[in-house]
C-alpha cells in the first residue's frame, strides 16, 4: 500500500477518531485546497461532513491522503494514473476476499456432503 520509507518526513498520526482539514493538511504536508480538490478526483477519499459542511477525516482517510500524496509527488503518477492505481489495489483486495469466501464455502459444502453420505 504505502511505502513506509517514503513518508519519513511526515509526522506520526495521533490516536484520534476524527481530524479537521487543517490537521490533515499538517499531517500530510498538503494544503487544504488540495485536499478538497482530491476529494473530487478520488472516490476513496470521503471525509464525514457535519455542521456547516465541516469535514472530519478518519484515520483511514489520512492514510489514503498520504498514499495519494506519495503516488503523485514521489512516484510521479498523474491524477488519472494515481486513481487507477488506487482502484487496482481495491480490486485486488476485493478479489482476495472473494477467494477466501469461496474457499470457506467449499470447505463447508464438503463437510455437508460428508454428513449426508453417513
Amino acid at each position: 500500500m504505502l511505502d513506509p520509507g517514503s513518508n519519513q518526513e511526515l509526522p506520526p498520526i495521533p490516536a484520534k477518531r476524527y481530524f479537521t482539514i487543517g490537521e490533515v493538511s499538517e499531517l500530510c504536508a498538503v494544503k487544504p485546497h488540495v485536499l478538497r480538490y482530491w476529494e473530487q478526483e478520488f472516490p476513496q477519499l470521503k471525509p464525514v461532513k457535519r455542521r456547516g459542511n465541516r469535514r472530519y477525516y478518519q484515520r483511514h482517510d489520512v492514510l489514503t491522503v498520504r498514499q495519494i500524496r506519495s503516488l503523485l509527488h514521489e512516484q510521479g503518477f498523474t491524477i488519472m494514473g494515481a486513481r487507477q492505481q488506487l482502484e487496482g489495489e481495491q480490486v485486488q483486495s476485493d478479489a482476495s476476499r472473494s477467494q477466501q469466501l469461496v474457499k470457506q464455502l467449499r470447505t463447508e459444502l464438503e463437510e455437508i456432503v460428508v454428513l449426508l453420505r453417513r
